[in-house]
């Protein structure tokens, strides 16, 4: 049996104060929570001061970047050295707003998801296609080009500590969702590719979460299909009511 991870993507949202000022509220609500995984990704700049307010709660620190390099003249950008030390335990890797706002390619988020791993954080691997790649039925040749471009040269030992996020961009943001069965297919597609070039066993234990206006009203449909695992929860994670609401609504 998979076990169900709940991680909030704060994006570019949160001073210091406001950060604490929420994880405060999430660590008293979900202390006695012990079935669900949860992990916050705040902003750099608040991750350790955050680190410190959830220290022995049931939540996970995650960032939402890192580059592949461990130091050097590479203005504006974070190792993942730099993370394990602000008590990171995750990283998300891949993002669809890092691969259409800031151009990020496969060979990108491979090295990024190998530096991830060597320095041993937990990665979130993000894929997803656009509404016209949907639109022109490319979802399935989307898909599996983000997932062999990210997995290249890894080992089936090494996609132990890996998570993948299905994330439709066209269901990020926007208040659309895709159906139950939609998602549930594109997870299975995914399950299937990693069990083809890594072993059925390896695909079976894979979590893959799905990421895309999820709400504490959809979660239960969504987390009932066979091949969802979980949620990377973007806007609703923002405020303590609607993301405990979703982590509640996965019990």
């Amino acid at each position: 049996m998979r076990r169900t991870i709940i991680a909030g993507n704060w994006k570019m949202n949160k001073t210091i104060t406001e950060a604490l000022d929420l994880v405060r509220g999430l660590s008293m609500e979900l202390k006695d929570v012990k079935d669900v995984d949860v992990v916050i990704c705040p902003v750099f700049t608040a991750l350790y001061s955050v680190s410190h307010e959830i220290e022995g709660s049931n939540i996970k620190l995650g960032a939402q970047n890192l580059f592949w390099e461990e130091k050097g003249a590479f203005t504006g950008e974070i190792s993942a050295q730099m993370l394990k030390d602000a008590n990171c335990d995750y990283v998300l890797i891949g993002h669809s707003e890092r691969r259409n706002i800031f151009k990020e390619t496969n060979e990108y988020v491979n090295r990024k998801l190998k530096a991830a791993l060597k320095a041993e954080l937990l990665p979130i691997v993000c894929v997803g296609e656009r509404l016209e790649e949907r639109q022109k039925n490319e979802t399935f040749d989307v898909i599996r080009n983000h997932v062999t471009g990210a997995l290249e040269g890894l080992s089936a030992d090494d996609l132990k500590d890996i998570i993948i996020a299905y994330e439709p961009v066209w269901a990020i943001g926007t208040g659309q969702v895709a159906t139950p069965e939609q998602a549930q297919e594109v997870h299975a597609f995914i399950r299937k590719l990693i069990a083809d070039n890594f072993g059925s066993e390896v695909a079976e234990k894979l979590r893959i979460q799905y990421g895309g206006s999820v709400k504490p009203d959809n979660i239960k449909i969504l987390i009932a299909q066979p091949d969802i695992d979980g949620a990377l929860v973007g806007g609703a994670a923002l405020k303590a009511e609607s993301f405990l609401g979703i982590i509640k609504g996965c019990l």
